[in-house]
């Protein structure tokens, strides 16, 4: 691509390629907006017989597949979680997930909504009301990294909007127990049932965040005969960083490492203003990254990562709405007003005291958001997630003459004649 004026070099771990935004054409930034492939032909071809087989086998095939990719023994699947004991946790542990359940349950709390009412037309009264989805099931990773933090980003507003049944899906330890903190977070946040496997039974809903194969069982499942709906389709996690001469290079760096240390299919972007000191930035990428216990893991990420300098704050704003990260990053001055001209991202930090760590564990928004671009067109997890609503109509017979004629009328337009009969009938007029 003729717009490339830099690249970094091979000794250097971001390996992160710089381009210039006003030399690209449309067609070059929509490039610079895919992700690192994922193959799901060959995933669904591993994770459709393991689906099948748990359908049709039960706990059974849970304990040989939970035997064989993680390497434990399970006496029993599914268990409600008051026969779990309460786990034993630091007082410092305890101490920061009550903070988080706080503020999570404060910020999901506040997004109920009070049930909508429409007088129409007079005598035509409509409503729409929320229910709760009966049963869930969550899913909480327990791979490479374990995430407690997950536990409480959808339990808790599944608590709140009183969901009957919460699942906790997690692979458990290799002694077969789980995870002390997952499980701590799991009876605070009014988990029911705990399942000691990758997946999840018997619900209307299945969501979490999980790697490819997470995503694939759970796109299998909602387009199945199991008719359950999923939080939204995912891909890895990505950060998209948008800074300014003044953000340190120090923290650019961290912001982009934090989240290319989750996998090596991360992806993160850099879209540097006018005066950022690239090289500084690149210079931080490469100390901080020796310094990590999965660096090797976040070099694989910066290997199809990139830098984009844009001109001003038009054209990274356009970029950024055009790439959709799950997570958007604004590290500069006066942040607060770059927020009317971003549309497209899961979630947002503004400022420079607003590091996404923040968002992934304790400021009280959640972190089951969508990945792969699909912020375009979905939202993060919320409690609106675990909810359903129903319209309502009740007219009186006023209302019904208000408004029948014209959905006799109508009816008759499209030839569905008791349509038009159950109006006409009920007001007497000929059928």
């Amino acid at each position: 691509m003729a717009a490339v004026i830099k690249a970094v070099t091979a000794e250097k771990v971001a390996s992160l390629k710089t381009y210039k935004a006003s030399e690209l054409s449309t067609g070059d930034l929509l490039a610079l907006t895919a992700r690192p492939r994922i193959d799901f032909t060959s995933i669904l071809d591993t994770v459709t017989p393991i689906v099948e087989d748990v359908r049709k086998r039960g706990d059974a095939a849970v304990k040989e597949f939970t035997a064989r990719f993680d390497g434990v023994d399970l006496s029993s699947v599914c268990v409600p979680i008051e026969e779990l004991a309460d786990p034993e946790i630091s007082a410092e542990s305890k101490e920061a997930f009550d903070i988080a359940y706080e503020n999570i349950k404060a910020f999901h709390e506040a997004q109920r909504s009070a049930p909508l009412e429409v007088e129409t037309m007079p005598g035509v009264r409509c409503r729409r009301v929320t229910r709760p989805i009966g049963a869930v099931g969550i899913y909480v990773p327990g791979g490479t990294a374990v995430l407690p933090s997950s536990t409480l980003m959808m339990a808790v507003p599944a608590q709140i909007a009183g969901c009957r049944t919460v699942v906790m899906a997690t692979p458990p330890r290799k002694d077969g127990q789980v995870t002390p903190e997952v499980l701590y977070c799991a009876k605070k946040a009014g988990v029911t049932h705990v399942l000691k496997a990758g997946g999840a039974q018997a619900v209307d809903k299945l969501l979490g965040p999980g790697n490819q194969y997470v995503t694939a069982a759970k796109m299998l499942l909602q387009n199945s005969e199991a008719m359950v709906s999923i939080d939204m389709p995912a891909g890895p996690s990505e950060v998209l960083v948008i800074a300014d001469a003044e953000a340190s290079p120090a923290h650019v760096a961290a912001d982009l490492l934090s989240q290319a240390e989750h996998g090596p299919d991360s992806q993160v972007v850099l879209v540097a203003l006018p005066g950022v000191d690239l090289a500084a930035v690149e210079d931080e990428v490469d100390r901080q990254c020796d310094a990590l216990p999965r660096g090797d893991v976040a070099r694989k990420a910066l290997s199809h990562s990139c830098i984009v300098v844009a001109k001003d704050k038009a054209e990274a704003a356009n970029f950024s709405n055009m790439y959709a990260p799950e997570h958007l990053i604004v590290n500069v001055e006066d942040a607060e007003d770059w927020l009317p001209l971003l549309d497209n991202a899961g979630s947002v930090f503004l400022g420079r005291w607003t590091p996404e760590s923040v968002g992934d564990y304790a400021s009280g928004t959640n972190h089951v958001l969508p990945t792969y671009g699909y912020a375009r067109m979905y939202s993060g997890v919320s409690l609106d997630t675990f909810q359903k609503k129903m319209t309502v109509q009740s007219l009186t017979l006023e209302g019904l003459r208000n408004v029948g004629p014209a959905v006799a009328h109508m009816a008759a337009v499209e030839g569905l004649d008791a349509h038009r009969r159950a109006v006409t009938m009920r007001l007497g007029l000929p059928n």
